[in-house]
């Protein structure tokens, strides 16, 4: 990976084919078995993420080089644990499974107000599997906004092994034809979900501090927060244990605010996740220029 996002996610066609296989003959346990050797092969010679994460924990959490290093070795196993869980609920093996949701009753609030409600979140722990847990829990729709620069190959392998995601995607178009169908989802009563943290060059950013060092954010997830008539929370959901995962959402902003007021309540909540689950901050890039 480099030292900048460029809105794409890697994978090789022949791992997933690999995990699907297992999962689906072995079970989860094995899959979870196979990903140890698989993730020390990533940890000895994939050196970018390697050094993205380590200058991480080395100099923004300042962690010792030697629990730096165990801590990558970490992130990288639950990492691919995260993709393996995510497999597994597509193809429906997904029994063993528990969670604990913190706030819950913000989100049934936020349904109830008829309004559609606007999720931020980041790539840190899972929002797609834990999403998957609560799938008809409380709304039967939710509406993933990301940029649809996924390998084709990849996804249509998925589509045709396992139905594909269980969410409607909403693509970032240059056209904006995004913005119209986020205001849809909302008027449905619908929840929209965004990943707030990466930030694509090239793209309008906002520079925040974050965990005490310079860091730039996309703009866009914080105009979309603004500018609909629709209350904004902040999810995560991180994997707490072997099969289980712990959600959480804060009290929902329903006074109009500023983006740059809205990004400054991101990045303070974020800052408190990733010093609790630093293991699972899956951003494997130089995220301070």
């Amino acid at each position: 990976m480099d030292k900048k996002w460029d809105g794409k996610t890697r994978g090789s066609l022949a791992g997933y084919k690999i995990f699907l296989f297992f999962i689906n003959f072995f079970g989860l346990g094995f899959a979870y078995r196979l990903l140890q050797a698989v993730t020390y092969y990533y940890f000895l010679f994939a050196g970018k993420p390697r050094k993205a994460l380590l200058d991480f924990y080395q100099n923004t959490l300042h962690i010792p080089v030697n629990q730096a290093k165990k801590l990558v070795r970490k992130n990288f196993y639950i990492f691919g644990q995260t993709l393996v869980d995510r497999a597994a609920f597509l193809l429906g093996k997904n029994k063993q499974f528990t969670h604990q949701f913190e706030n819950e009753q913000y989100l049934i609030d936020i349904r109830d107000q008829g309004k559609g409600g606007i999720l931020l979140s980041a790539h840190l722990g899972n929002w797609e599997t834990a999403g998957n847990l609560l799938k008809g829990r409380i709304t039967p729709t939710i509406n993933i906004v990301m940029l649809d620069a996924e390998v084709e190959s990849i996804k249509k392998f998925m589509e045709l092994s396992t139905g594909g995601s269980r969410f409607k995607i909403i693509a970032i178009k240059d056209d904006l034809s995004h913005v119209i169908a986020i205001r849809n989802a909302l008027i449905a009563n619908e929840f929209v979900a965004v990943h707030a943290d990466r930030y694509l060059e090239g793209a309008k950013f906002i520079e925040l501090d974050f965990l005490g060092r310079k860091a730039k954010f996309p703009y866009g997830p914080f105009v979309i927060a603004s500018k609909f008539d629709a209350p904004v929370t902040f999810v995560f959901a991180a994997k707490n244990g072997k099969y289980s995962y712990h959600l959480s959402a804060t009290a929902p902003i329903v006074q109009k605010m500023k983006p740059e007021q809205i990004a400054q309540l991101y990045v303070t909540e974020l800052e408190n996740k990733v010093m609790q689950y630093p293991e699972q901050w899956f951003n494997y890039f130089n995220f301070f220029q």
